[in-house]
């Protein structure tokens, strides 16, 4: 017994370095496929960028299609990484800054499928549906005063402007500073982008589509990569943190998406834990907005591997991000009137479900298939 325990360990620490390897190769992999996307629409796009641009470029449009576009891939990471890609590829900032919040709303639908497992007991069924609604609501919540106010006065393109001009070569957007992933970069990209010079400007096209796809595989493999090391760590972090007041709830829920690389699935492990009475609603609701922080990383890693003309508007799309989330927790979560909207809307929106699953199905259908298709048919 003792021969085999102490053979059973050394494999296991192999297999954790494995991992790890793996993990990092993963992130390579990520930061060349954001580098695809933006060589890509560089070069299909071209001159014709701001015809392009045109259709986005109202800000309720650009919201619809950050909502849609993460509401079917489900994850609001691999979407603000393709949104950082095509800033570097010329996408205007403040085109971008209503995608980013519309990636913010379309990542709780998983949430709220999530909490469809728990539709035989009533009882249950009206806690989850609460617990994964709150997200949904404190994101809507956001973008109804961020966007308005971005609109008006442009708040999150200065305060991003700002935090990103230290970084900033002097009077010129070379960020000479964080060039060194060029190098690490280029030779990859340059192996698939060579063969596709043959298609011409479809060639940027189909570089663009397999920098997506490759961003979806690097995210998705890195998120269960780092669920497999990290979910004995995260667990404890939850124990300890879950119920211990507003703050220890935000700072974990942002440790813990940082950790497993995935809003969504920290925010979909609570819904059970709520279903089953272990956790409560209004414990669990600090957890989901450090989530919303947490998740920002990945944008911030992949703006690392942009360099050139507009590496500093790429870095300046992912603090964007971080500021929006950071700022929404602030207001929305530091005043007790605007906190309790949220939780309100939850609990409500939970009591109709339990009498009636059509409310559940109204519910997905306006806010993520209804409301954004029509306004993007009338902006069309």
């Amino acid at each position: 017994m003792n021969t085999q325990a102490t053979t059973a360990a050394p494999i296991n620490s192999s297999m954790r370095w494995v991992r790890w390897a793996n993990l990092a190769f993963m992130l390579y992999v990520l930061l060349v496929a954001v580098s695809m996307v933006s060589s890509g629409f560089k070069w299909s796009v071209g001159e014709q960028a701001k015809t392009l641009f045109e259709f986005a470029s109202h800000p309720v449009a650009g919201l619809m299609i950050g909502l849609v576009a993460t509401s079917l891939i489900q994850s609001s990471s691999t979407v603000t990484s393709i949104i950082v890609g095509l800033v570097a590829g010329g996408l205007p900032v403040e085109t971008a800054i209503p995608m980013v919040m519309g990636a913010n709303i379309g990542t709780t639908v998983t949430n709220t499928l999530v909490s469809l497992g728990h539709a035989r007991c009533k009882d249950e069924f009206r806690r989850a549906f609460a617990s994964a609604t709150v997200h949904d609501f404190f994101n809507l919540l956001a973008v109804a005063i961020f966007l308005p106010l971005e609109m008006m006065f442009g708040i999150l393109n200065k305060i991003s402007s700002w935090l990103v001009s230290p970084m900033m070569g002097a009077g010129d957007m070379s960020m000479k500073g964080l060039n060194f992933m060029k190098p690490l970069t280029k030779p990859a990209v340059g192996l698939v982008k060579g063969p596709l010079e043959a298609f011409g400007n479809m060639g940027g096209v189909i570089l663009i589509f397999i920098g997506i796809a490759l961003i979806f595989i690097a995210i998705t493999a890195m998120g269960k990569l780092m669920r497999s090391l990290m979910v004995g760590r995260a667990r404890e972090i939850l124990k300890s943190a879950i119920g211990r007041g507003p703050m220890h709830g935000i700072a974990s829920g942002t440790v813990v998406t940082v950790l497993v690389q995935s809003s969504s699935t920290t925010t979909s492990l609570m819904v059970p834990l709520v279903g089953t009475g272990v956790l409560k609603v209004r414990d669990v609701y600090p957890f989901t907005l450090g989530a919303n922080i947490g998740t920002c990383i990945t944008a911030l890693l992949a703006a690392t591997a942009i360099a050139g003309d507009n590496a500093a508007f790429a870095l300046q799309i992912a603090l964007v991000h971080l500021t929006f989330n950071i700022m929404a927790t602030l207001l929305i979560f530091g005043i007790p009137l605007l906190r309790e909207l949220p939780l309100k809307a939850a609990f409500y929106l939970s009591d109709l479900a339990s009498k009636s699953k059509i409310a559940v199905a109204g519910y997905l259908g306006l806010v993520f298939v209804a409301i954004p298709g029509s306004i993007l048919a009338f902006t069309a």
